[in-house]
């Protein structure tokens, strides 16, 4: 953190404009050594930046924002100059030569912003989201996020965490050994635990960035490798007349309507005496078990239970097969008839478990300290000693602080700063 740091944070050149930022304990000198001059704070000037030898290098846009007021809680120089890679190259190079700079590492920016208490890592999670966002629901998502949406909601539910704790204590101090605990007491710590229940409850956000498993599924020849084909656009399965050609599941990943969707081809249903192939229908079974989204290609009477299921007549271009049963959907994956209105369908049931477009949804780590606190409440409301409550109540409390990366987060920090690019 002594350090001052420096990188490209804007794309990699050639650009119309490439953005170089220092910070650090010497970034206004440093970048004073360049620039000649540097304007007023959060203020924006033109100047010529040249080497310490007099030749010049661009001219740039400069900006400067002092400490703690920056986006990493220290003194910060950006230099918004040409994007052509020689000045690119020849900017950092001439940081580089000075004593007391060095590179930055990846993510290092925001890690000093989490350091300096200028975010919490639930909105470092969202920036990083937001960077490997591939569809316009992640983005929303991650969005939502780093903008402070869930560290908001956190603040809200610590301190009446906090009230809580205080009310603990004091009875702790003042009251009687044999006085009955505060029934008010008992009832804000099970309604808190309630609410964080309730958002446990909701859809998170692993199904934004792994995609929601739509699982095709069905009776062997069905025409479910054949559907695949028709939807990715390629052959991504073995198609053959031969029953049971298909022995393990395959999946394509694509984005349906800006959803992220993994499309999953699975074995045949039925009892075999093959042993891989056997392999392949038990598999078929968990998966299907397992599956957001069912599409069935089989016997309506077959289908199995599944609480988002689509039920589908392949082979709709042969004579006979173009009206489907009532209920289902008539698809050809020879002359596509059908699959607009499946893979609408399929959206529409996607979209059904998926976080609302810009709500806050909450990933495997928040969620699981987000129930530790949950657990700490609901232990405390069944609690009839008020020792014994307070302790509770410090427990939920400590989970909250591992949640906004207050404490016990060491081993998670690296590997979430390593997720960034070099110069954010």
């Amino acid at each position: 953190m002594s350090d001052t740091i420096f990188a490209l944070s804007s794309g990699r050149p050639p650009a119309a404009i490439s953005v170089i930022r220092i910070s650090g304990p010497q970034a206004h000198e440093a970048a004073t050594k360049i620039a000649g001059s540097l304007p007023e704070a959060r203020m924006a000037a033109v100047r010529e930046l040249r080497e310490p030898s007099g030749e010049l290098l661009d001219e740039a846009l400069v900006l400067r924002f002092d400490s703690p007021a920056s986006s990493t809680g220290e003194d910060v120089v950006e230099f918004q100059c040409h994007g052509g890679r020689a000045i690119v190259d020849a900017l950092l190079a001439c940081l580089g030569r000075m004593e007391g700079l060095r590179l930055a590492s990846p993510g290092e920016f925001t890690r000093r912003a989490f350091e300096n208490g200028r975010i919490d890592l639930t909105e470092a999670e969202g920036l990083a989201d937001l960077i490997e966002a591939e569809t316009e629901s992640q983005r929303k998502a991650a969005l939502a996020l780093a903008e402070g949406g869930l560290r908001k909601q956190i603040t809200l539910w610590q301190e009446r965490l906090v009230g809580l704790s205080a009310q603990a204590e004091r009875a702790i101090d003042y009251d009687e050994e044999d006085e009955a605990i505060d029934a008010a007491l008992v009832r804000d710590c099970e309604s808190l635990g309630v609410e964080l229940n309730g958002w446990l409850e909701r859809p998170r956000v692993e199904l934004l960035k792994d995609g929601v498993r739509v699982v095709i599924a069905g009776p062997p020849n069905a025409g479910k490798s054949s559907l695949i084909n028709a939807i990715a656009g390629e052959e991504r399965a073995i198609v053959t007349e031969l029953p049971g050609t298909t022995r393990d599941h395959i999946e394509v990943s694509l984005s349906l309507a800006g959803v992220p969707i993994r499309l999953t081809d699975t074995a045949g249903l039925r009892e075999t005496e093959d042993r891989v192939e056997a392999i392949g229908v038990e598999r078929t079974e968990q998966l299907v078990m397992a599956a957001d989204v069912l599409v069935w290609l089989g016997e309506s009477a077959n289908a199995p239970e599944h609480q988002r299921l689509i039920r589908v007549q392949g082979r709709a271009d042969l004579p006979g097969r173009s009206d489907a049963p009532q209920g289902s959907i008539a698809v050809s994956s020879i002359t596509g008839e059908g699959i607009p209105a499946l893979l609408e369908e399929v959206g529409q049931l996607a979209c059904s478990v998926l976080p609302a477009d810009g709500a806050v949804a909450l990933n495997r780590r928040q969620a699981a300290h987000i129930a530790q606190a949950a657990e700490a409440l609901a232990a405390a409301a069944s609690i009839r000693d008020i020792v014994l409550l307070a302790e509770q109540l410090r427990l939920a409390r400590s989970a909250f602080d591992r949640l906004t990366g207050r404490a016990g987060v060491e081993d998670v920090l690296d590997a979430l700063f390593g997720r960034f690019c070099l110069g954010k």
